[in-house]
């Protein structure tokens, strides 16, 4: 086994690079004072966290070269449940807002779900069972600029309009000057805007449909707003982790997410 201090003569694709470190490093809470000295470094364990987010493979088939699985997941386990994987999203937004320009808080949002099947393996049927569905649904709500501002993964029998009761108001609360909201056609029913205001204590706000051509053209065509969101689905599934649900609780998911979600902001901001 490798102590972190060797470097390694092949590095993987998915590791830091000295200048991601250096942007990420200070935002990770400080190592204890108790007990012994750590036997890895918090980068060889971040390393080994996005290897698994980028390859989609099993804690358990963790290269040799890296720490050892159970401690990272340990380690993802831990600020998963303390929400560092969503406060890590958060700062690297707001950092590449203000590299490009956007310095004021975001005033639109686009939302979308994506379903994903899972395993159909006998461990996952007592789960599927627990879920009542064969899937899960996520709903984001991203930027201007396609950055990820709030998640919520469910079962797949929830409805847009319910995760998006659930996932909104705690952005607006963050973001009080928000004024503006844009969605895709799945939010149009009901009175969505007149509940999300009242939940959310937020008289100002303007929800906005974007609905499909009529009559639709032939061919492909990228339609206004919702092109955003989409595009932010093709950043994301480039990790094999997202591409298919392997994880039991859905806030391992939504880490999942922030973890990519911080990884691809992480290469932009040190280039």
């Amino acid at each position: 086994m490798l102590n972190s201090s060797q470097p390694l003569s092949q590095p993987y694709s998915s590791d830091l690079t000295n200048a991601e470190w250096a942007l990420l490093q200070p935002l990770l809470p400080a190592p204890s004072r108790l007990g012994r000295p750590p036997r890895y470094e918090r980068r060889r364990v971040l390393d080994a966290i996005f290897y698994v987010v980028r390859s989609g493979c099993a804690w358990r088939l963790l290269p040799h070269d890296l720490p050892p699985w159970r401690l990272c997941y340990y380690y993802f386990a831990k600020w998963r449940e303390s929400g560092l994987w969503q406060e890590l999203n958060d700062h690297l937004r707001a950092a590449v807002r203000e590299k490009r320009g956007k310095k004021k808080p975001p005033v639109l949002r686009s939302s979308t779900r994506r379903v994903l099947k899972w395993l159909t393996t006998p461990e996952c049927a007592a789960m599927m069972q627990a879920r009542r569905s064969e899937g899960e649904n996520g709903i984001w709500w991203v930027d201007t600029l396609g950055l990820i501002i709030g998640v919520v993964v469910t079962g797949a029998e929830v409805s847009d309009r319910a995760g998006a009761l659930a996932v909104l108001p705690p952005v607006l609360r963050a973001q009080p000057r928000l004024e503006q909201l844009w969605a895709d056609a799945g939010y149009a029913g009901g009175t969505l805007g007149e509940q999300l205001r009242a939940h959310a204590a937020h008289p100002g706000l303007r929800l906005d449909i974007v609905k499909r051509c009529d009559p639709a053209p032939k061919g492909f065509q990228v339609q206004p707003k919702r092109w955003i969101v989409e595009r932010t689905f093709g950043w994301l599934m480039q990790a094999r982790r997202l591409a298919r649900d392997y994880e039991t609780k859905t806030s391992s998911s939504a880490a999942m997410i922030f973890a990519q979600a911080s990884r691809i902001m992480l290469r932009r901001l040190a280039k």
